[in-house]
């Protein structure tokens, strides 16, 4: 990927929309299908490994009524279908090139009610995008219509030009709701309980809400500042959010139930253990899961090394186990606190890597580098006990296992060290066990995962839950979606 500067992009933009704007309503399909998609303007990225703003600087007016123009507004809609809130795709980014930036937010909004957040981090190629007819028509999806860029643009839009905006609530009444977890489905569970009237109580284990939303995702990916605005508005519509609160640990869920009248509960506590690879030395200083590195990073911090209170472990060369966005994120972190050399190792090859291309893309502009059909068999420690190398295997590529990619197959004899001071594991993240271990009677699975039905209700009645902790990792979209559909279900029990 070329970089090219906010400047360029921005008079390349209005340029196009000088000669394009008095006839964009009067564009037929072929010349909608001739317009250039509109690059994201970004930070250099010389610049901002060192620093940990955002990287993306969001659409200019010009660049949204360009990228919009090229929707071709099919009848059919088949982007919503890969939406899992099913936002009216096409209806919101008409609404975006008649200039009406209130309707496109207001259309949006009646689906998802965290538009900035999904605007910046949801992965719309493998959702909305995947099935745009202008990349279809093209043969390459990354010339489908950037509705990500466009739901994030009239977000940012309704933020600067109305500071917002808080969704209406209905009559009192008088049911008490208990959501446990302020993550994507929790927030998203809130608000529509909230919505239709009900008295609801927001818990949140860590000492500020928004769980995986600040301290999974770095804030050069989602500004902080966004997932507090939202939080802001939940409190603003009368949602009580009680923080340093552990269900299991400081209340049982049941002794909640009990004691304190919640007629609902909804479980959205998600995905927080880590995995680890269960090899030799990954015990050693040095190792770290992901979880623990962005939280260090991203909630408390620790990049500021003049005021963190958890100061970062400094690295100087860093591997990191994984493909996924986690991966990404934690590599893309370990520049910014100082390392001078990053590498991602992946068994597989880049088309199998679970992030999103444009990390993937954002990360080697900004030096890391990428490992692929490799993996590690052992890490080494010095004298002190910390990480000096790790043993690793090459792989290559097999027939397709369950997950539809092509398997990794161990090359024999081909091992080799590496050498390295810091190893971060980011192979995924279950259930902590805590909330099934002091609640008698909930259902799980074989990995932790809370087990519901179609409705979300879990084994316990008044009892429902949705997101990571029922998923496993997914995307903040899908976690929105499972908290939507049982906020729906929790008021069609209050209501019967």
């Amino acid at each position: 990927m070329t970089h090219k500067s906010f400047s360029e992009l921005s008079l390349n933009a209005k340029k196009i929309w000088d000669s394009l704007g008095p006839k964009a309503e009067e564009l037929t399909l072929k010349e909608r299908l001739k317009i250039p998609p509109q690059d994201m303007p970004c930070q250099d990225p010389r610049i901002r490994k060192t620093n940990v703003e955002e990287v993306t600087a969001g659409y200019t007016l010009e660049q949204a009524m360009i990228e919009a123009a090229r929707c071709l507004q099919c009848p059919n809609k088949p982007c919503v279908t890969g939406c899992p809130v099913a936002i009216d795709i096409p209806r919101f980014i008409k609404a975006i090139q008649d200039a009406d930036f209130q309707a496109a937010i207001d259309i949006i909004k009646k689906s998802s009610l965290l538009p900035a957040v999904c605007g910046r981090v949801c992965p719309q190629e493998n959702q909305c995008q995947e099935h745009c007819t202008v990349g279809l028509a093209l043969k390459d999806i990354q010339q489908a219509v950037s509705i990500g860029r466009l739901e994030r643009f009239v977000a940012d839009w309704e933020q600067v030009n109305k500071g917002g905006g808080s969704p209406s609530v209905k009559t009192s009444t008088g049911k008490k709701i208990a959501v446990i977890g302020s993550g994507p489905a929790g927030i998203t569970a809130a608000a529509e309980l909230c919505r239709a009237g009900h008295s609801v109580t927001l818990f949140e284990a860590f000492h500020k809400p928004g769980g995986v939303l600040v301290y999974g995702i770095p804030e050069f990916r989602l500004p902080k500042q966004i997932v507090k605005n939202e939080i802001n508005t939940l409190k603003s519509i009368g949602v009580a959010v009680v923080t340093d609160f552990i269900v299991g640990r400081t209340r049982s869920l049941s002794d909640l139930r009990q004691k304190h009248g919640f007629a609902a509960m909804f479980i959205g506590a998600g995905a927080g253990l880590p995995k680890f690879m269960n090899i030799p030395g990954e015990n050693l200083v040095g190792v770290f899961s992901a979880n623990e590195y962005l939280t260090r990073a991203n909630l408390m911090k620790a990049y500021d090394r003049n005021k963190a209170d958890t100061p970062a472990f400094l690295s100087k060369n860093v591997a990191v186990l994984g493909g996924g966005n986690v991966a990404l994120d934690a590599a893309r972190m370990a520049l910014r606190l100082g390392a001078a050399e990053v590498q991602v190792i992946y068994r597989r090859t880049q088309p199998e890597m679970p992030a999103r291309q444009e990390e993937i893309a954002h990360a080697r502009e900004e030096g890391v580098v990428f490992q692929f059909l490799e993996n590690v068999k052992q890490i080494y420690g010095d004298n002190q006990g910390r990480v000096k190398s790790m043993q690793c295997l090459r792989y290559e590529l097999g027939e397709p296992d369950s997950s539809g990619r092509p398997r990794p197959v161990e090359i024999k004899g081909s091992e080799f060290i590496r050498e390295v001071d810091t190893v971060i594991v980011a192979i995924g993240n279950e259930p902590h066990p805590l909330l099934r271990q002091t609640t008698p009677g909930l259902a799980t699975d074989s990995r932790g995962r809370v087990i519901t039905d179609e409705n979300s209700r879990t084994s316990i009645p008044g009892v429902y839950a949705g997101g990571d902790i029922v998923l496993g990792s997914a995307t903040v979209i899908l976690a929105m979606g499972q908290g939507r559909r049982a906020a729906q279900a929790i008021n069609a029990l209050l209501q019967s």
